[in-house]
């Protein structure tokens, strides 16, 4: 197969698949009160089900990130999706919350484990370095189509019975048939990503250097940081309805556009780093600005200003952040990162990176109950002054790149003398 068709082909399994293999644990985000209805559980068990499932997950991204640099990507990613779709068919015939409380800890091993970091790694290695932004970009823009795509045909699927319980079988069936042939698709598509070539085979002594690189860290906190902060639009959408007055269903309107339409813009994200910049480093200090000013300036708008146009301008951190965050990865090929520890680092990013998972819905939560509407002068706050880190931690990363392109050059110049 010609090499640029193949390398497009497994962008697009790959967005099939990372779309496809988290419809389950987050099934709660489409048919939320449904699963509610069905299993006979409360809020607060529902939402129990999703900290079981990022518990786990913050167990397995580190031994996973390990694992994935000594086996195959691409058999990785297969079985897991595999692994999910047997999982999803144990809950469909159960819908018992006990035996889901279970599930959805295994849920964490499938989804995580070795799929995120081995997912991950095959964009990285798809391609060539300098095109790496748009790759990640290609891939989350697909990503977000396919998911959409999935979620609505489950929920066309779910109406085609009175039954609420048949139903919600139904869309269950319809989201582990997709898990189960994206798991064919990737086992004959991506065998072939983890073949590159390395002078040294993996061993767990690199580990201990890969701690001593300022660059991991730096990696890590920029994913933390584009992480919390693209997550945390969200909060835009209560502020429109409860600070500004706008109607619920104008809200859930602009929530759509800044939560998943945006994706699309992704690949633009990614031409300007390739392209234009010629660095996602060098993009993100952009991003982040633009992040950070934003964001603060929602504390500064006047009232004259008017609730559409505010609406609107709430668009614009939605759109900085899921740019910025469509390309966080493709930043740790400028970090000086070995490809044989990439999976570990990827695997110490991603537990580091998606920490606010943790606490930041806790303590925003915390905020509006005490402090009511003033609790949105804190959260933008804080989430401009982690923009502001990011602008730091993206400066560094661009700095130490660019003199490791300095000194390769001396010594290719020394070679030529």
């Amino acid at each position: 197969m010609n090499k640029t068709v193949h390398k497009y082909l497994t962008i697009l399994v790959l967005s099939l698949a990372g779309s496809s293999i988290y419809t389950l644990p987050y099934i709660k985000y489409v048919f939320y009160d449904i699963q509610l209805s069905v299993m006979n559980i409360s809020h607060m068990e529902s939402g129990m089900l999703i900290s079981v499932y990022a518990l786990g997950c913050m167990l397995t991204y580190i031994p996973g990130g390990m694992l994935t640099d000594r086996i195959s990507q691409g058999k990785a990613m297969g079985f897991s999706l595999i692994g999910t779709a047997t999982l999803g068919v144990v809950y469909m015939f159960t819908l018992s919350y006990s035996v889901a409380l279970v599930i959805w800890f295994l849920f964490a091993i499938t989804t995580t484990f070795v799929f995120w970091t081995s997912l991950i790694k095959a964009i990285s290695l798809v391609g060539e370095e300098d095109e790496q932004a748009r790759l990640y970009g290609l891939y989350y823009a697909g990503n977000g189509l396919a998911g959409t795509v999935i979620n609505i045909l489950a929920l066309k699927i779910s109406t085609l019975t009175e039954d609420p319980t048949q139903g919600f079988i139904y869309s269950l069936a319809t989201l582990c048939c997709f898990c189960l042939l994206c798991g064919i698709l990737v086992l004959l598509v991506i065998r072939d990503t983890n073949k590159v070539e390395v002078q040294d085979e993996f061993n767990f002594a690199d580990v201990k250097g890969l701690l001593k690189m300022p660059t991991l860290w730096c990696f890590s906190l920029i994913v933390f940081s584009g992480y919390a902060v693209s997550s945390s639009t969200a909060y835009f959408t209560p502020y429109l309805s409860n600070v500004i007055g706008i109607s619920i269903e104008d809200t859930g309107l602009f929530s759509i556009i800044r939560s998943h339409l945006f994706y699309l813009i992704a690949p633009l994200g990614g031409y300007l780093a390739d392209r234009v910049f010629q660095s996602t480093a060098k993009l993100f200090i952009l991003l982040f600005t633009l992040l950070a000013l934003t964001l603060s300036g929602v504390l500064f708008l006047p009232s004259s200003m008017g609730e559409l146009w505010i609406s609107v301008y709430t668009l614009l951190p939605g759109a900085f952040g899921l740019m910025l965050y469509g390309l966080v990865f493709s930043i740790i090929r400028e970090t000086g990162i070995p490809l044989k520890v990439a999976g570990t680092a990827i695997g110490i990013a991603s537990l580091i990176g998606y920490t606010p998972d943790l606490f930041m819905s806790t303590l925003f939560g915390y905020w509006l109950d005490r402090f009511q509407n003033d609790g949105y002068w804190l959260i933008f706050v804080t989430l401009a002054s982690i923009s502001v880190l990011g602008v730091i931690l993206s400066a560094v990363v661009f700095k130490k790149n660019i003199r490791v392109k300095e000194v390769m050059a001396e010594r290719s110049e020394l070679n030529i003398a």
